[in-house]
């Protein structure tokens, strides 16, 4: 049977920002009720008065589970080295059955020149190589009987080291990406590792990503 709160939960928990809103203490309930009660109304098949939908809010808003946890809190407390690299290219070729031999003879280039900045993932159909712009004649070269399918210029990356309990606290890349995206950063590409990623954005926005990144140490 539905409930005024089982409805009113699945209502909010399918819009993540508002949920977060929510849990922050930061809308005004009242008003909130009063948007979301026609649809409430349509689930339960009957009228709902507003004060029913703010006692719903009420409760949700006070669960410690529908919460930020202070799990993620602490995590994101002890993030470690953050290294910012300009002056990136991002390279995008369809998988073939010579990709990886020339991403051998591309590292071979890499591993002579240390200052470079590479890194790359694989999906199932495109394999993605950023570098430093200083090798992008030499990606160009190397890759030159390959499809590429997307370049972008002038990028830069923000490689994040978090610490080990990352991987056993869910909603850590939930709560750092919601946070990008409410200060309008794009993400250009997010690379990561078990307890490392790197995301690549447009220069002019490095500056702003980098702020929202560090200021989460001091949540």
């Amino acid at each position: 049977m539905k409930t005024i709160s089982s409805v009113v939960e699945h209502y909010i928990k399918k819009k993540p920002f508002l949920q977060t809103a929510l849990a922050q203490g930061i809308i005004n309930l009242t008003s909130l009720s009063r948007q979301v009660r026609p649809e409430i109304e349509a689930q339960l098949g009957k009228e709902v008065r507003n004060g029913a939908i703010v006692m719903a809010l009420k409760r949700l808003s006070d669960d410690l589970e529908f919460r930020a946890t202070h799990r993620i809190v602490k995590v994101l407390k002890n993030i470690g080295e953050i290294t910012v690299r300009s002056s990136l290219t991002d390279f995008t070729f369809l998988i073939s059955d010579t990709i990886l031999r020339n991403q051998g003879r591309l590292l071979e280039v890499v591993n002579k020149n240390k200052d470079v900045f590479y890194t790359s993932s694989r999906g199932v159909n495109e394999l993605n190589i950023v570098v430093s712009n200083s090798l992008d004649d030499v990606v160009e070269d190397v890759f030159s009987a390959e499809r590429q399918t997307q370049k972008a210029e002038n990028l830069s990356s923000i490689t994040v080291k978090l610490p080990a309990e990352n991987v056993s606290v869910p909603g850590i890349y939930y709560f750092i990406f919601q946070r990008l995206a409410w200060e309008g950063i794009v993400l250009y590409e997010v690379i990561s590792t078990t307890n490392e990623f790197t995301i690549l954005v447009d220069e002019d926005q490095v500056d702003n990503a980098f702020t929202v990144i560090k200021d989460l140490k001091s949540l």
